[in-house]
């Protein structure tokens, strides 16, 4: 059995959720293979090369599958599926993105955010906001899966030696075209990726007040995200929101502040390693995951934190 881990990158460097993935796909057993589709994306090639547990590196480079089209990424993954028993995609906006086009082209049901795999055909995913897991066993021929990252530990990033081979490229589809990106820029760790995060919420009251998270997010090193009620208030970007219908994190610490604690919520960072809750209400449902538990007012207790972390 042979199974297809479809990367993603920037063209440059590999994206620490392909890692995840490849340790999906060596949980389901048999030979891993990562198709690296970009445009000169050799680096990134060899890059998934040295990742442990990979057998072999597929790459396609051209100038058409530069920016992730999903129409043209589906068409490369479709031109070897047949080849596969199991296609393994992150489940991040690009892998939800080019996941049910393949799919659909197959004729075959996605299995959408996986966080188990109990055999090579049953797996298990989240339902109801992560309140309950539902177990799902697929007898399709091949098996079209994204890999909900904080599921899996990433497997070791150097280490492996897989060779890389080169594959004839598929033509532009045509039906789509790059226009542009607009790329927040940041000296802080990506959200998803991040090893702390410190979240504010609609208890923090302003866009300004958010400020007061900066010194103790630059003390841990960490990410800075907050719920979906201070985003639709405009406390706080989009791609900050932690949740459901945001971001789903899994760091070695998440620190709450001013979030009551929502399902939405919860759905998005339970899984983190070490959960520290800073709110004034004893009774907010943000208590009942954290690991630490702060009860008072916020904008006291953050600065004395973050200058406690100096000493």
């Amino acid at each position: 059995m042979t199974i297809l881990v479809i990367a993603e990158h920037d063209n440059a460097q590999l994206r620490g959720a392909t890692l995840n993935a490849i340790a999906a796909a060596a949980r389901i057993g048999g030979d891993v293979h990562v198709l690296v589709a970009g445009s000169n994306v050799r680096a990134v090639a060899e890059q998934a090369a040295q990742a442990s547990g990979v057998s072999k590196v597929l790459l396609a480079d051209a100038p058409q599958l530069a920016e992730g089209l999903a129409e043209n990424l589906a068409a490369q993954v479709l031109a070897i599926a047949r080849d596969y028993g199991h296609i393994l995609f992150p489940a991040t906006a690009s892998g939800k993105n080019v996941a049910p086009r393949v799919a659909a082209k197959l004729d075959v049901a996605q299995i959408s955010d996986i966080i188990a795999v109990e055999s090579a055909d049953t797996f298990q995913r989240p339902i109801y906001a992560g309140n309950a897991i539902a177990t799902v066993q697929s007898s399709d021929a091949v098996k079209v899966i994204t890999v909900r990252t904080t599921g899996f530990d990433a497997v070791a990033a150097q280490g492996g030696s897989a060779a890389v081979e080169s594959l004839a490229a598929v033509a532009d589809s045509g039906l789509s075209s790059f226009v542009g990106r607009e790329v927040a820029k940041s000296d802080r760790p990506e959200l998803a990726g991040a090893r702390a995060v410190v979240s504010g919420g609609r208890g923090l009251g302003s866009a300004d007040n958010f400020h007061i998270l900066e010194p103790l997010a630059d003390k841990l090193g960490a990410a800075l995200g907050a719920s979906r009620a201070a985003v639709d208030a405009g406390y706080a970007p989009n791609d900050w929101q932690v949740g459901q219908t945001g971001k789903i994190v899994a760091p070695q610490l998440y620190v709450a502040i001013g979030i009551s604690g929502a399902i939405q919520h919860l759905a998005g960072m339970k899984d983190s390693k070490v959960i520290v809750a800073i709110n004034k209400d004893a009774e907010a449902p943000i208590f009942g995951v954290a690991d630490y538990g702060l009860v008072g007012d916020l904008f006291e207790i953050v600065p004395v934190l973050a200058a406690a972390l100096d000493h």
